[in-house]
């Protein structure tokens, strides 16, 4: 049995904590299990045209914020926000609307049970997507024995020297795994439902499943502490970027975590790779079933293959664990939490009617 063209499985994804101990335990049973805190690239001002808010938020998305908002006459054009967040959890950030509607919004979150008003401020400028730096996570993991907790601790304290593979998570795919399958609906034609938003997402989708997949393969070859021929990569530091001309001699800084290579999200600005790094990416998008010209109108991107663990800390506790620590923006946290547990942590349920079987 297999799942749709394009699902999602954390199975297919491999692990690169196969040489320690499985650990274990239930993670997300409440939603204080998941908090999660932006880390804004700047505070606002207290001056300007935009009202900022920085907010809490219970068992709601970033997406039901804004649909309050624009119920309370606020245009959705003219709501900032930097980063969108889980539902199932508790998570902080700032979002921004323009200052003459600033009683608009606050109506807005007083009639939205589970938020609730931490700091207001206003700002020169609409918060923007992607200002921000990252984001803090704090995890709780329930029904962990003992064992299971020290396995988990040696494995998150390998993740803090190792970095983290830099999949995209489950909450990319939707909650059925479908987002690829509704993608690819659009490479070829076909009509989907859904805004212009929402079939922008499917797209993305498709980009990060292959950005996915060729980092499954790089990793079932022994390449996420190494580089090979037709490489881009990135210093973690300073953030520059350069294309590899000796993959030899550039592989201990990876070791080092100096630099982690690259892996296209391809796109009208990022074409097919060369060498052997092209070759993979070849690979996934024949397993796919689909062609760089298809992505052609997507702008395309380079996105780092691994992300490195900022401020960790590990807390055994009755029954289980707790573990912090903070991720660069669109890195997820998720992908963590299943080295650390060893689970499928939210992967999409699929329905029996859509799986089928292989011919």
């Amino acid at each position: 049995m297999t799942l749709r063209r394009g699902g999602f499985r954390w199975a297919d994804l491999p692990s690169i904590l196969e040489d320690l101990p499985a650990s274990g335990g239930t993670a997300r049973e409440e939603p204080e299990d998941f908090i999660v805190r932006e880390v804004p690239a700047y505070e606002p001002s207290g001056h300007g045209s935009h009202f900022y808010m920085h907010i809490r938020k219970r068992n709601l998305t970033t997406r039901d914020v804004v649909k309050a908002f624009v119920a309370h006459g606020i245009s959705e054009s003219r709501i900032g926000v930097a980063g969108l967040k889980d539902k199932h959890a508790v998570t902080e950030q700032w979002l921004s609307v323009p200052w003459s509607q600033h009683d608009d919004a606050r109506r807005a979150l007083e009639a939205l049970d589970g938020t609730e008003i931490l700091q207001e401020s206003r700002h020169k400028n609409k918060l923007g997507v992607g200002h921000l730096h990252g984001n803090h996570f704090t995890l709780r993991i329930r029904d962990a024995s003992d064992a299971q907790v020290k396995a988990a601790s040696e494995r998150f304290q390998a993740l803090t020297q190792r970095g983290v593979p830099n999949y995209f998570g489950p909450q990319r795919f939707g909650r059925y795994g479908g987002n690829v399958e509704d993608g690819l609906k659009l490479l070829d034609g076909a009509q989907v439902s859904g805004d212009h938003r929402l079939k922008r997402f499917f797209l993305s989708a498709v980009q990060s499943w292959l950005f996915n997949r060729v980092l499954a393969l790089r990793i079932e070859e022994g390449l996420f502490f190494g580089l090979t021929d037709g490489d881009w990569a990135r210093k973690h530091e300073t953030g520059g970027t350069f294309k590899v001309e000796d993959p030899a001699s550039e592989t201990p800084r990876v070791q080092h975590a100096e630099i982690s290579a690259l892996i296209p999200l391809h796109g009208k600005k990022v074409r097919m790779s060369d060498g052997h790094a092209g070759e993979l990416e070849a690979q996934a998008f024949g397993e796919l079933g689909v062609r760089w010209a298809q992505l052609a109108t997507r702008r395309g991107d380079r996105r780092l293959s691994r992300v490195l663990l900022t401020n960790p800390s590990f807390e055994a506790e009755e029954n289980g664990y707790t573990l912090a620590f903070q991720l660069p923006k669109g890195s997820y946290a998720t992908a963590v939490l299943r080295e650390v547990t060893s689970q499928p942590v939210d992967e999409p349920t699929v329905p029996q009617d859509e799986v089928k079987v292989d011919a």
